[in-house]
């Protein structure tokens, strides 16, 4: 009875085994990647240098074999769609991994494929043109080393949805193709090479929600057909080098949350028709040519945080409607010609507001800077002794002019460099920010950061071995003015000091930012498109750029400012705008004389040709003695001379 119990149990235990074998090969036969894919899978991780993968037939099965998570942003994932027999590869993302080499046209051979991304890696290459063979609904290659000309094929590929070309070295026209993606929801093309205008084909996308083209050497006017997109939340065309007037068809954007247009070209436009965007939550216009007045429908976009109308020429009030916009946190009216009497509700407001650089003639604050409202330079009076002197127009000395030098460490502590003191300017900063060293020296800041409102107004890399003085910076994501104050009148040269120490120096990410950027002083443009890597090639590395000036009040301003060009999301969303390490000023005069060099010399070779001359006279009339003496007197000349000249 036993054995047969024992046989009962064994031939239980048998089968069961076979039939887990069985559940377990029928289960692996049943869900098996084909050879072809296999083999496309190794040739893109080889190719790649992904170490990610283990690749295998069976890999759908197995989720660890594909899919590994760092972090939000640092991830492999690969899914698969399966039937009962077989699978296939579905998406592809490798995203911050730091991935090499040439983008793998082998990509192609995963012939279900319907997404790829390859986000922030360090791939080279071209789009290979066998992608057009694809389903795809998501090509995102954002902050790679990609190059040469978006294949027209990709037009082919009725599938997609969003194309992610952002942060990258594409350039040349855009291709007509392109506007045969009907079905295309998000295209990003901001911070590449591009050239040319935007394509008449593309009033054909109208399925557009998300357009974004900042930072190309565009041309043309910004296109009418702008106004088919009324899918449309988000429309970015920032430093695109394209020429006014917006159109007014722009006005059938009404879906439309977040608009940013700046740095236009051509001549002088009136405000834009916005009065049906009621959902917009960012309205940028920055340096537009609009010279206009506030129009009073602004104050019915209840859903707007930020409001950045700066660097215009507008004019009139600043509408009381504006002062019903809870939910407004920046507001960027600096640079226009903006007067009368500042609303109350702004003018104590808690908000980050910047009203500098304007004309107003009533209601003067107690100082530049009132909680967080900027109002340096804003008034329109520069006698009225009763008003700030940081209110008053070119900032000038309440006092006499004292000051002949002026070195400040630019977002650090003080030390001493070659030499020479520098001053500490270690405040914070922010987006609406007017400090000031007594009448020595003052910094204004403005602007927020795209994509990331929480990043710092201030850097600092310890690791930089040029110097103390370039391991930390000051930086704004708009506009950031240094003045010197209280400076005699004369001739000075001014030294700007930059190192590059927000990205790094090897084949990451991390190192593909560009920081571009243009520098004014005193009014003059002196660096135009400037990048700090571009000159100094290496990161960290201290770089000058000297300029002689002339201060004829007793004020020196010194402004850099973004045009939105650059990338702006390397490596890190929010990394970009001016960034300066010192400044260092010194008079190119006298300080005891208060003459220049130059009119030191001249007067010395007045002097002397003076003295030549009157010698001479003096021996022509006789008045040196006879022929010996004559020949004395002329050797008394030159020997004169030669002083004079020694």
């Amino acid at each position: 009875m036993e054995s047969r119990f024992a046989a009962s149990k064994s031939y239980g235990l048998l089968l069961l085994l076979l039939l887990v074998n069985c559940y377990t090969d029928c289960g692996s036969d049943a869900q098996v990647l084909p050879e072809e894919e296999v083999q496309a899978l190794k040739v893109i991780s080889t190719k790649l240098g992904n170490k990610h993968w283990n690749i295998r037939n069976t890999s759908c099965s197995n989720g660890g074999d594909f899919n590994v998570t760092f972090g939000d942003t640092i991830l492999s994932n690969v899914t698969c769609r399966c039937n009962d027999s077989i699978c296939h590869i579905a998406t592809v993302q490798l995203k911050g991994l730091n991935l090499t080499g040439v983008l793998p046209a082998e990509f192609a051979n995963l012939t279900h494929l319907t997404e790829i991304d390859l986000s922030r890696n360090y791939i080279n290459g071209t789009i290979p043109t066998r992608f057009s063979r694809l389903p795809l609904v998501i090509l995102s290659l954002l902050g790679n080393r990609l190059s040469g000309s978006i294949p027209g094929e990709l037009g082919d590929i009725a599938t997609l949805q969003d194309l992610v070309l952002e942060d990258n070295l594409f350039g040349g026209p855009l291709p007509q193709e392109l506007g045969n993606l009907r079905r295309l929801s998000r295209l990003l093309l901001s911070a590449n090479n591009f050239t040319g205008t935007i394509p008449e084909s593309f009033v054909n996308l109208t399925n557009l929600t998300d357009f974004r083209i900042d930072g190309s050497a565009l041309s043309g006017k910004l296109p009418a057909f702008i106004g088919n997109w009324t899918k449309i939340d988000r429309l970015d065309l920032q430093g695109t080098g394209m020429e006014g007037p917006i159109p007014s068809t722009i006005s059938s954007l009404i879906n439309i949350t977040e608009l940013r247009i700046s740095d236009l070209k051509g001549s002088n436009m009136k405000f834009p028709d916005l009065q049906h965007m009621k959902n917009l939550e960012q309205l940028i216009l920055r340096n537009c040519l609009i010279s206009d007045t506030i129009p009073d429908y602004i104050g019915e976009m209840t859903a707007l945080k930020t409001l950045d109308l700066s660097f215009n020429n507008l004019s009139g009030q600043i509408p009381d409607a504006v002062q019903a916009l809870a939910k407004l946190e920046y507001m960027f009216l600096t640079n226009n010609s903006l007067s009368g009497a500042i609303p109350n509700q702004i003018l104590n407001s808690k908000q980050k507001f910047d009203l500098s650089y304007n004309n107003f003639t009533d209601s003067y604050p107690s100082s530049c800077q009132l909680t967080n409202v900027n109002f340096v330079s804003s008034y329109s009076s520069s006698e009225d002794d009763s008003i700030a002197w940081c209110l008053k127009k070119d900032l000038p000395c309440s006092g006499n002019a004292q000051y002949h030098s002026l070195n400040i460490n630019c977002g650090g502590s003080k030390l001493k460099f070659e030499g020479e003191e520098y001053q500490e300017d270690s405040s914070k900063g922010g987006a609406s920010t007017f400090y000031a060293s007594s009448e020595r020296w003052a910094y204004s800041s403005t602007g927020t950061y795209l994509g990331n409102s929480r990043a710092n107004y201030e850097a600092l890399n310890t690791s930089v071995i040029d110097g103390e003085i370039y391991q930390t910076a000051r930086l704004a994501p708009l506009s950031l003015k240094y003045y010197g104050l209280c400076l005699k009148k004369g001739s000075y040269k001014v030294r700007l000091h930059f190192a590059e120490i927000m990205y790094t120096d090897d084949q990451t990410f991390s190192s593909l930012g560009k920081r571009i950027f243009d520098v004014s002083i005193q009014g003059e443009v002196v660096l135009k498109d400037f990048n700090i890597m571009e000159k100094a090639k290496v990161i960290g590395k201290g770089i000058e750029e000297v300029k002689d000036v002339f201060v004829n009040g007793s004020t020196l301003e010194i402004h850099l400012y973004w045009a939105g060009k650059g990338t702006t999301a390397i490596p890190d969303r929010g990394v970009y705008g001016p960034l300066i390490s010192a400044i260092t000023i010194t008079p190119n005069y006298s300080v005891d004389t208060g003459l220049s060099a130059g009119a030191i010399v001249g007067i010395v070779v007045s002097s002397c040709v003076l003295l030549v001359l009157i010698l001479a006279i003096l021996r022509m009339r006789g008045y040196l003695g006879g022929k010996d003496a004559e020949d004395k007197g002329e050797n008394c000349i030159i020997i004169n001379f030669m002083i004079c000249f020694s």
